[in-house]
């Protein structure tokens, strides 16, 4: 029997509402079973454990980019951006389930298929993709940690990154993909 008629998705969209409230080192299992007032092993019967349940955290943030069209490495790489600062700890979450080797490959793919639709070889595509989606978790990463530093005030008059940082880090890239297999640009 479920644990008191909550589903897998309520358990999940009560996870993602603490991890915004609290960030993740407070999402832990126990705060997640006060929060849905059951016992934390009822927690067990829709995630096996607090792994799965960041992979589906995991999956539920990167799925906020799944709208667009995968043609467009820049638009993929900022949908990805805006799918991990939607929520605190969004990047680590990401990064450290995709670590583990679990969630979807969503992202990755999205990338890869942005790629490739520029006229680049599978094989490049993947690549690419794969230097592109550690560069963005790296970088939203490192924003996220600058945020909570701000609102904490631990860096007084400390400027932020900024839209445009992201965006020339991206286009560096895109030009090494194009220099290194000297096709046309990406778009």
């Amino acid at each position: 029997m479920a644990p008191r008629g909550h589903s897998a998705h309520d358990v999940a969209q009560t996870a993602l509402r603490i991890l915004d409230d609290h960030g993740l080192p407070d999402l832990t299992m126990r705060r997640l079973a006060a929060a849905l007032e059951v016992q934390p092993s009822a927690l067990y019967w829709h995630f096996p454990n607090k792994q799965t349940l960041l992979a589906e955290l995991s999956d539920r943030i990167v799925g906020r980019m799944a709208s667009r069209t995968p043609d467009d490495l820049r638009v993929e790489a900022h949908a990805l951006r805006d799918a991990l600062l939607t929520y605190r700890d969004g990047a680590e979450v990401v990064s450290s389930t995709l670590a583990l080797g679990l969630g979807s490959t969503l992202a990755h793919d999205r990338l890869t298929a942005a790629i490739a639709a520029a006229g680049f070889d599978a094989d490049t595509a993947r690549r690419g993709a794969t230097t592109v989606l550690h560069y963005v978790l790296g970088f939203v990463w490192h924003e996220q940690q600058r945020l909570q530093y701000d609102s904490l005030g631990a860096r007084e008059g400390a400027s932020g990154l900024e839209s445009d940082d992201f965006a020339f880090g991206l286009d560096l890239i895109a030009d090494g993909l194009r220099a290194r297999a000297g096709a046309g640009p990406l778009a």
